[in-house]
């Protein structure tokens, strides 16, 4: 019997395949295809109560049965755009999920109350099998948000969270565990923030935590072993004049330590920023010259997608990253998931 299955754990979720033991049962289970959740969910009570487990998604991550998706916030093609914007300058996003073992594209529903798309300039982080999107700006009156939106890739559904305690915009965020982090940013007056929070998705609460040692607007959040950081950002007094250090929240300790000479001063951070098998942070803009300008990466395991142009104006590409030589790889994406993307993060499922 697998050490993490206990005689509880049999008690709970009993007969799931009658002909087999219940350690072959489950082993076959955490190996279904997270797309095949809602389907599978509906075979039996006991079926549906582990998929939608904790248990279920630390037990396929121990396994090492989970896979690393791409959640991207993405332009829409102009069919998909509403009709309230299709006259304006401004873009639809929407969410693209990617799948680097397949190699396969999906787009995911619209959020709640989202006629007009994504807010502009929302965040998002990956929790648990969930994608966790907060804050932006509405479409339309460019006003800043507090909303905060789960998506559960089991149910394939989305719910309202409890709002953000303040409207910040531009701010740093990052995820482990249950929980997500934000810090930095700015307010509706435009001012550099310092404060932080932090949200537990299980019990759909926020906390507030100790403020960083200075304000950090445009700053990028980082998660670097059990320490949540902040990089680069600038004081309201300095617009544009980005740092060269970080301040890392230390998940044990509950307290904020400063990180010098972590980035190049006067470079913005925003969506740009990795971290490197050593722990140390990386540019993506950096690895490679297809990819200098309107950069955007993300760690998937032991592989990176990176998006980015040439030059200003250019083409963008998508590339994964894999291997020892760290070399990019183009990869073909269909014409309708080749819009310009802001940001991104890793979703585990």
């Amino acid at each position: 019997m697998p050490k993490d299955v206990s005689p509880s754990d049999q008690k709970m979720w009993p007969d799931l395949i009658p002909v087999l033991p219940h350690d072959l049962a489950l082993e076959c289970l955490s190996r279904l295809h997270f797309s095949l959740y809602p389907l599978a969910s509906r075979v039996s009570p006991q079926w549906r109560h582990l998929l939608h487990s904790h248990f279920f998604y630390s037990h396929r991550k121990k396994s090492g049965h989970t896979r690393y998706l791409a959640c991207l916030i993405q332009a829409l093609p102009p069919q998909f755009s509403p009709r309230a914007l299709k006259h304006t300058s401004s873009p639809t996003y929407g969410i693209t999920v990617f799948d680097p073992l397949t190699l396969t594209w999906e787009r995911l529903p619209s959020v709640p109350d989202s006629a007009l798309g994504l807010p502009l300039f929302c965040q998002t982080a990956g929790c648990r099998g969930s994608l966790v999107l907060m804050g932006g700006w509405d479409p339309v009156s460019y006003e800043p948000l507090t909303d905060v939106f789960v998506y559960d890739f089991r149910t394939t559904k989305w719910r309202r969270g409890k709002e953000m305690p303040s409207k910040r915009s531009f701010f740093a965020m990052g995820s482990c565990g249950d929980r997500v982090y934000v810090a930095g940013g700015h307010d509706e007056g435009k001012n550099a923030l310092k404060t932080a929070s932090v949200y537990n998705v299980g019990e759909d609460e926020w906390w507030e935590l100790p403020p960083m040692s200075q304000e950090r607007d445009e700053c990028e959040g980082r998660m670097v072993g059990e320490e949540f950081w902040v990089v680069s950002g600038y004081r309201t007094e300095q617009q544009g004049m980005f740092e060269g250090w970080a301040e890392a929240y230390g998940l044990r300790s509950g307290q904020w330590r400063g990180v010098e000479g972590v980035w190049e001063r006067g470079r913005c951070p925003r969506w740009c920023v990795g971290v490197g098998k050593d722990g140390r942070l990386v540019s993506w803009g950096e690895l490679d010259s297809e990819v200098r300008v309107g950069v955007c990466g993300v760690t998937l395991g032991s592989r990176a997608m990176v998006i980015g142009s040439e030059y200003e104006g250019g083409r963008h590409g998508f590339y994964v990253q894999q291997g020892q030589n760290c070399k990019l790889r183009n990869i073909r994406v269909p014409d309708d998931f080749s819009g310009f993307v802001q940001s991104g993060c890793c979703v585990e499922i």
